[in-house]
């Protein structure tokens, strides 16, 4: 018995991540399809060790597949999840279309996976944003434990999270300073090649950017509505892994070794903090891994109940394509038991 599964944007950064890790994590397949844009077509990707050819998205029929992956871009899915939908196909979306729809789950399975029983009012399930992903995966120990009350998180994103132009632009500008060449600008507002740029999406009236409004309302959604939250986004000149200065304020008392331990227990944390030269994780390390690591955990003397870490994780895969597999995991043994087909 097995599902049909559809990756939609199968020749992206995060398509081909899906098709590795469906592949990795034997989800139970009875058909891959790979789909993408009309300019695709018969384009071969990898599943495995089957070469499978794109199909185009216009003429999906998506009544064939149980469960896409939409990792197309809020246009595409704004288009075709509905009509997946309707077709009887549950849509796991990468966007951030439907993130903050009240009537469709945003899910990170180790966070809230009770909340996923929500998707059978659109067949729509939203994956959340990549940094989000990875900040509530490591706060959800702690917040279980001593209740979090605020959080100030400064990003460092890696070029991979805005698609393959984005890394080919870093590149291009890395090999340009080297060999005395002109450089050119085309998707980030400033040179990122050694460069920092604190400014990820579009800014909004109050000064804060879209990246940042998603982390916050994102997390609320996802772990407490109650928790304040101040995020500063930087895209930085790293090609794959995500990292986060976290600093939290509780509403009870928590020591350094209680937050160890509630590390330890958690599902998809993995603790990596030794005092000592090369004893914490950067993202060179992270890149490949299903975890998310903490690193540099102490006690933050500034507040009454505080604590610092360091958060880093492989934003194409627990950030996007993992994490929505993992989604279609939790769908299946839960919920769609039985494919259609079968």
């Amino acid at each position: 018995m097995g599902y049909v599964v559809a990756v939609i944007g199968a020749t992206g950064n995060v398509g081909r991540e899906m098709l590795n890790i469906l592949a990795e994590r034997d989800f139970p397949v009875a058909r891959v399809d790979a789909v993408a844009s009309r300019r695709s077509q018969g384009r071969e990707v990898s599943f495995g060790d089957k070469t499978l050819k794109c199909q185009a998205l216009e003429f999906y029929d998506f009544a064939a597949a149980d469960i896409a992956l939409f990792a197309c871009g809020s246009g595409p899915a704004g288009e075709y999840a509905p009509k997946a939908a309707a077709a009887g196909c549950v849509v796991i979306d990468n966007s951030s279309l439907y993130r903050m729809e009240p009537d469709v789950p945003l899910i990170v399975p180790e966070v809230n996976p009770a909340d996923i029983a929500g998707y059978t009012q659109r067949n729509i399930i939203a994956n959340p944003n990549c940094s989000t992903a990875q900040l509530v995966v490591a706060l959800k120990p702690l917040h279980d434990l001593a209740k979090i009350r605020r959080v100030v998180v400064a990003t460092y994103q890696s070029v991979s999270g805005a698609g393959n132009a984005a890394m080919d632009e870093l590149f291009s500008q890395t090999r340009a300073v080297f060999v005395n060449d002109d450089l050119t600008r085309v998707h980030f507002t400033k040179q990122i090649a050694f460069n920092v740029i604190p400014h990820i999406d579009v800014f909004r009236d109050n000064g804060d950017t879209k990246e940042e409004w998603k982390m916050v309302v994102e997390t609320q959604k996802m772990l407490d509505p109650e928790i304040r939250m101040n995020a500063t986004c930087v895209r930085v000149p790293v090609f794959v892994g995500h990292s986060e200065a976290v600093n939290i304020e509780f509403e009870n008392p928590i020591s350094e070794n209680e937050a160890r331990d509630a590390f330890e227990a958690a599902p998809g944390v993995l603790l990596v903090d030794r005092r000592e030269d090369e004893g914490y994780v950067t993202p060179i390390e992270c890149v490949g891994e299903y975890e998310t690591f903490v690193s540099r955990l102490r006690l933050d003397p500034s507040v009454e109940n505080g604590l610092s870490m360091w958060v880093v994780s492989d934003n194409l895969r627990k950030g996007a394509a993992l994490n929505a597999v993992q989604i279609a995991e939790l769908l299946v043994q839960k919920y769609m038991k039985t494919p259609r087909a079968a």
